[in-house]
């Protein structure tokens, strides 16, 4: 199966064809003329008197005709640029002659950049769209630079400068612009070269090695100029700071999650001293009310529902008898069980210094920590790490300050205590937080109702995996209210009393009454009193970095949550190698953090593990994908366990093995995923897979059969009658 993304943006293909065609009929009448013959250097010196003589007769005339030439020489890439470049000053003189040079040249570059882009960039971006991204950012950041650069040096083919620019992003205002700055030495070379036509022997003199060499080092000019811009504005943002003498610490790391946890670890490990600073529990929130107590809960829910569908196994089904404080109780065991993991005891073992308390920065290498008990304390280091997490996002409506609204962080204590045998729980949100503990509470025979805005859940998935998840979470008894918006919340009196939630659906206004709200609505990089508003550190939905995590002061990095884009721990832990490494050996060699590969898994029944490209990412971006799908009821280990439920989803790069996106929905899909997520990151195809010996009978080998339907879909069917015949010849004797 294939799917090609989004039809290709422009214009329709009726009107490519008809451009195409008068391209053609220009460079056949152009070859057809002769013209090629006589832009020569031979030709224009026969000539030279006869031009002179009608430039004298009709100067405008001819000034317009030599610039319509031009144009078209260069539009169309066609032989005769340095020739009509040295006619310029052949017949113009060097004033007028580089001006004519100068317009004309940009046009032309102009529209074959315009017309490179309308015939190839949709083409070229359906087929390389992944690759090229990239390359597309470098432009759109520094994109005037690099054009300036290749057009100062002559050393690069013009026109493939046009055909490179016309497949980014670039502005074709600013590729005009930049391109008649960035041709002007070189016009003027050849132009003055032009005003000296009886002396030219050939056209290899004209650039000699000294001038070569001199318009090379110009081509570094706008490189330089920017690096002394960037100093400039650097030592300007740190001018009103005093910058100490000596630091106390060669790094100290706010906020002590995955991200720091990872950070200090690293820089104990190089021997570098730092310190830690976490105002709340180490660990951050995946240890205390994230990922652990989430999958605890999980873990115990699951038996439960496979206790009440046991005869899926040949048992009788039973319905578990549920103390919701017990379950809560194990969940706070399994999180005390992995705490020390994370403990102050354990890092500073490793050589960490760990301190307690709310950290805020001074100046760009001082930080002020406020202890638990009121004292405060100050210390400086050459660099900082930001890791300070993010928080849960709660809902603003009528009401919403009048009653206890729940969140990821807070459940686990409300439930922990609730004196209700069965609390009814209304679930704000539809994504992965949102589904998990919808589903988990659900299957432990909570009564739960999910709200969610849109009419789909797991916004960032497929739609063909957001319904295998909707089945499920409805299956599991959930009442899900879609296309739902909350209008507001009333507390009922009473000491325990419950939560009236109204709500609009379509057009019909109703409520559902329930015992607590919990809103899972997303999560915001935390931001407030460290001191970044102080300092002038740019902020938006999360902290604003460099691709080396660097903030607008070098000095200063962040990472995790409160850099974004992701909110995973495994990629917080990603990036505190990057910010690590850059803060501590930065002035020798900095790294750019790397995103090509990032794996997601939501951890419901089915689970639901995603790398790389979605369907809709790739129909998003135009990008042209073959999509390989193997039903997991058709994977034996899947039968015997009675997991059948899901499928392994593979995009590929049309013409190629090679793996853009991996999508699995059913039973283990995060610890299936792994093998598509190694095979992306070293670029192993799925003809690697498929070689590979998996273990019968196991749930990883639903990936060699994927790999194997993409084989199969590949098999040259026009061989098979000649194989037939083969093997027909072989039988008779």
């Amino acid at each position: 199966m294939s799917a090609s993304g989004s039809p290709p943006s422009g214009r329709p293909r009726w009107r490519q064809l008809l451009l195409i065609a008068a391209i053609a009929l220009v460079v056949v009448l152009f070859f057809a003329l002769g013209l090629h013959r006589q832009l020569t250097l031979e030709g224009l010196q026969r000539a030279h008197a006869a031009l002179l003589e009608r430039r004298a007769q009709a100067p405008v005339l001819m000034a317009g005709a030599y610039m319509l030439l031009y144009v078209l020489v260069t539009a169309l890439l066609l032989p005769g640029a340095a020739v009509l470049t040295l006619a310029g000053g052949a017949i113009f003189g060097l004033g007028l002659g580089t001006l004519l040079v100068s317009i004309a040249s940009s046009v032309g570059a102009l529209l074959a950049f315009l017309v490179a882009r309308t015939l190839l960039r949709d083409l070229v971006r359906r087929r390389f769209g992944r690759q090229l991204a990239p390359i597309e950012a470098g432009v759109a950041r520094d994109g005037v630079f690099y054009l300036l650069s290749l057009r100062l040096a002559p050393v690069f083919p013009f026109f493939l400068v046009n055909l490179l620019m016309a497949l980014t992003p670039m502005r074709a205002a600013s590729f005009y612009l930049t391109s008649q700055i960035g041709m002007l030495p070189g016009t003027l070379v050849y132009v003055n070269a032009g005003t000296q036509l009886a002396q030219l022997r050939g056209l290899g003199g004209i650039l000699s090695p000294p001038l070569l060499g001199s318009l090379l080092l110009l081509a570094l000019f706008p490189w330089l100029a920017k690096a002394a811009t960037r100093r400039w504005q650097i030592w300007q943002l740190y001018r009103p700071w005093r910058r100490p003498r000596h630091f106390d610490r060669n790094l100290i790391v706010i906020g002590a999650g995955a991200a720091g946890l990872v950070t200090s670890y690293i820089a104990a490990t190089v021997k570098a001293r730092v310190t830690l600073v976490e105002r709340a529990e180490m660990g951050g929130d995946c240890l205390n009310t994230g990922c652990v107590p989430s999958k605890a809960l999980i873990s115990s829910a699951r038996l439960a529902a496979r206790m009440r569908r046991a005869d899926r196994y040949g048992l009788e089904p039973v319905e578990p008898r549920l103390s919701v404080r017990q379950v809560f109780a194990r969940v706070a065991a399994k999180v005390e069980a992995i705490a020390p993991h994370d403990s102050v005891e354990r890092y500073e073992g490793l050589g960490v210094e760990v301190l307690r308390g709310q950290a805020r920065l001074l100046d760009p290498w001082t930080v002020a920590i406020q202890g638990p008990e009121g004292g405060e304390h100050k210390l400086t280091a050459r660099a900082i790490v930001l890791a300070t997490g993010a928080e849960p996002v709660l809902p603003h409506c009528p009401g919403s300050d009048t009653v206890p609204l729940l969140t990821s962080e807070t459940v686990w204590s409300w439930l922990g205590s609730c004196a209700l045998e069965r609390p009814r729980l209304a679930v704000l949100g539809g994504g992965p937080i949102a589904c998990e503990l919808a589903q988990a509470l659900a299957q432990l025979g909570l009564p739960i109702t999910q709200i969610q805005r849109s009419q789909r859940l797991l916004s960032k998935e497929d739609t063909d995996v957001a319904a295998e998840v909707q089945r499920a979470l409805e299956a599991d008894g959930i009442t899900l209210l879609m296309g739902t918006t909350v209008l507001g919340f009333e507390r009922q009196p009473g000491p325990q009393g419950a939560i009236t939630v109204r709500l609009r659906q379509g057009e019909e206004e109703r409520a559902i009454v329930c015992d607590a709200v919990l809103c899972a609505l997303g999560r915001r990089a935390r931001l407030s009193g460290y001191g970044l508003q102080e300092l002038g550190i740019p902020t938006g939905a999360t902290v604003t970095t460099n691709a080396f995590l660097q903030t607008n002061y070098p000095n200063i990095y962040a990472a995790g949550d409160v850099a974004g884009p992701f909110q995973f721990t495994h990629t917080a832990a990603h990036q505190a190698w990057y910010a690590a490494v850059n803060a501590l050996f930065g002035n020798l060699r900095a790294f750019k953090a790397d995103y090509r590969v990032i794996p997601r898994t939501t951890f419901t029944e089915p689970e639901v593990a995603t790398v790389g490209l979605t369907e809709a990412d790739a129909a998003q971006q135009g990008i042209a994908v073959d999509v390989t799908r193997f039903p997991l009821h058709e994977l034996d280990r899947a039968i015997v366990e009675s997991a059948e439920q899901g499928f392994v989803k593979v995009l590929t790069q049309p013409g190629s093995d090679r793996i853009l996106g991996a999508t699995i929905v059913g039973e283990h899909a995060g610890e299936l995923l792994a093998e598509f997520v190694l095979a992306m990151t070293w670029g192993l195809g799925l003809g690697r897979i498929f070689a590979t010996i998996h273990a019968y009978p196991t749930m990883a080998e639903a990936n060699k059969y994927a790999a194997a339907s993409w084989k199969k879909q590949r098999v040259p069917q026009h061989l098979m009658p000649w194989l037939r015949r083969y093997h027909a010849w072989r039988r008779r004797g």
